[in-house]
């Protein structure tokens, strides 16, 4: 690290920079599936109420799901439905 470096602010990359939104999803839908529960339902009482407690622990599900802004879930599946970025 050169003298230069040290006065230059640093960017931070958050997880859900590191890992894709549509990543996160797949990851979540997977933990639910494997313990039994509904993904869609749950994913989705998650969206509209913001409770975590609609996401398993397993897996570390809900920790990663809760990196993710709900809006951008949001805007995530609508372009994934309406097939934007296809």
């Amino acid at each position: 690290m050169t003298n230069k470096d040290m006065f230059e602010t640093q960017k931070f990359s958050k997880l859900n920079d590191l890992l894709s939104v549509k990543t996160i999803l797949k990851e979540v839908y997977k933990a639910l599936e494997e313990k039994g529960y509904e993904p869609y339902d749950q994913i989705i009482g998650y969206i509209l109420s913001g409770d975590p407690t609609y996401i398993t622990s397993y897996n570390n599900a809900r920790n990663l799901i809760r990196e993710v802004e709900r809006e951008n879930l949001l805007e995530e599946l609508l372009k994934e439905y309406l097939n934007e970025d296809n």
